[in-house]
């Protein structure tokens, strides 16, 4: 058996014991229904009309295309230029 593989067997070994002593002091924790109930209460998704509603506004549509375009071309310009920055290290000459 080579050191490598005698490694991965103690890894292996640490990490069983490791899980099965979590296992006995993680146990799961149920919440308070009033807590639930409370959460539940503050978060509202709209009804499906308000959402259709909502859709059939040019002017809503126009607003969330345009910042989901501005945040696309942002990402894009700030990944061009790490890879001006980063991308041309390995290369001589250029």
């Amino acid at each position: 058996m080579s050191r490598r593989q005698k490694l991965i067997d103690a890894s292996k070994e640490h990490i069983g014991a490791l899980e099965a002593r979590l296992a006995g002091a993680l146990q799961p924790v149920h919440p308070p229904r009033e807590v639930v109930h409370r959460l539940r209460d503050r978060i509202r998704l709209p009804e499906p009309r308000l959402i259709a509603r909502r859709l059939s506004d040019w002017e809503f549509v126009l607003i969330v295309t345009g910042s989901v375009m501005s945040v696309a071309v942002v990402i894009l310009t700030a990944a061009r230029a790490l890879f001006h920055l980063f991308g041309r290290r390995g290369r001589v000459g250029t």
